[in-house]
């Protein structure tokens, strides 16, 4: 029987506790009508594929380019101001005929169920609707933007009834008022908008370039730190998904992506990869230190059983883990344990064992080790512990350049010295820490 190929059945096993983790979650997703003017097929493909995997999606699509089109064909010259539309009458038959054609096109393309497409059997329903509340925008600086308007409520219990029932929610950037009015409106608002009023595990923008600072892709952001991005030179368009993020994560989205959508298959990439191919945005560290649950014991296990198969570290039971669990601090990457450690404290009261430091290999060229041992030496300290030891075969040198000395099995604390294991041969190494 003919093997698989090892890097599909690598691929797949690492994507799997990102769809166990996505599973039931709620992902407002936004793409622009320059999106739906290209062959979108493929992506089409890939909301069906999310759809598939118990994702709740929302998916709002911008019309601008839509509205231009039908525009020029009657000759008609539209208005901006601070990149927003001015909408008449005129413009805004135009607004109602893309937006109509566009939803239609969406609908039928998550309709598909060809035998021989990506969607084959899918049986996507799709739930459009008046679910945004609008209001006019009104007249600013003088300008009086007619039918232009604003965001004033999302119907939330009304999509969450939709998603509830198993359909695709697919809203377009058209806002109704209560008196019956239509209002033309900005998609990415409409989409910021409806991921909080769903309070959404994420909201996902599709945009035109990626987001760079020096040639290189930025993967990942805090809040704080896009304030700071913010404030550089930007596109107009860069600019509006960034404050969009930034709204998003301030008022409780947990993370949003910014994905160039003309890279095939970005979105799964981004979502079931480890590092992803946009750029995340999130109000606390993508990456954080925190103590260790029992709930980390499967995700330590699985980090460091190939550094005891090849003799780098002691082997652990679980339940040896799960009696020591507190002495353990991880190092999570939204939501997966990329690096650990511990620190057994002596019943001396006076020094602390470094014990079973290790950091995934895709994550070792980086400073994550430095930074698992700087928050081991903080945590010593409050303590107010005296001195820190470690015993290695393979990594002395590493401890040695930061301020580790070799000494003597005998210097080790009595409790410490019993269990010492003399086939293992390993090297003693400690830090004084009261005279830092």
């Amino acid at each position: 029987m003919p093997q698989p190929p090892a890097h599909f059945v690598n691929w797949f096993r690492d994507s799997s506790p990102y769809i166990h983790a996505h599973r039931n979650k709620t992902f407002v997703i936004f793409f622009n009508g320059e999106t739906v003017m290209d062959d979108c097929d493929n992506l089409i493909h890939d909301f069906s594929l999310l759809k598939s995997l118990g994702i709740r999606l929302v998916l709002v699509h911008g019309i601008r380019p839509q509205i231009n089109q039908r525009l020029k064909q009657q000759n008609i010259t539209s208005e901006f101001h601070q990149n927003l539309r001015i909408t008449d009458d005129q413009a805004m038959q135009c607004v109602k005929e893309a937006a109509g054609l566009v939803r239609i096109e969406i609908e039928a393309l998550l309709s598909m169920g060809l035998a021989n497409s990506p969607m084959a059997g899918a049986k996507i329903k799709v739930s459009s609707g008046n679910f945004v509340i609008a209001k006019p925008l009104g007249i600013l600086d003088g300008i009086d933007y007619k039918h232009t308007g604003k965001v004033r409520r999302i119907e939330h219990a009304a999509i969450h009834q939709q998603l509830e029932h198993d359909n695709v929610v697919l809203i377009s950037p058209i806002g109704y008022s209560p008196s019956g009015e239509i209002f033309n409106l900005a998609a990415e608002q409409v989409a910021t908008e409806v991921a909080i009023a769903l309070d959404a595990e994420k909201l996902i923008l599709l945009t035109e370039h990626d987001c760079l600072a020096d040639q290189q892709l930025i993967q990942q952001m805090t809040t704080d730190e896009l304030k700071t991005f913010l404030q550089q030179d930007l596109s107009t368009e860069q600019a509006q998904s960034l404050n969009a993020a930034l709204q998003s994560c301030q008022q409780g989205v947990q993370r949003v992506h910014l994905i160039q959508r003309k890279t095939d298959g970005a979105l799964l990439l981004e979502l079931f990869t480890r590092d992803g191919t946009g750029t995340l945005i999130s109000s606390s560290p993508y990456e954080e230190i925190r103590p260790a649950t029992l709930n980390d014991i499967a995700g330590i296990l699985e980090l460091i059983k190939p550094l005891e198969q090849m003799g780098l570290l002691v082997k652990r039971s679980r339940e040896k883990l799960e009696i020591e669990i507190n002495d353990y601090s991880v190092l999570e990457r939204d939501g997966l344990i990329i690096a650990c450690t511990a620190l057994h404290i002596m019943h001396d009261k006076q020094s602390a064992e470094i014990a079973c430091l290790a950091v995934h290999p895709d994550y070792q060229k980086s400073d994550r080790g430095n930074r698992l041992l700087k928050h081991l030496e903080t945590k010593a300290k409050a303590l107010k512990l005296h001195s820190l030891f470690v015993l290695s075969t393979q990594a002395m040198h590493w401890f040695i350049e930061r301020g580790f000395e070799t000494s003597e099995i005998n210097s080790l604390p009595k409790q410490r010295k019993q269990f010492y294991n003399y086939k293992r041969n390993s090297k003693v190494l400690c830090k004084n820490i009261s005279a830092h």
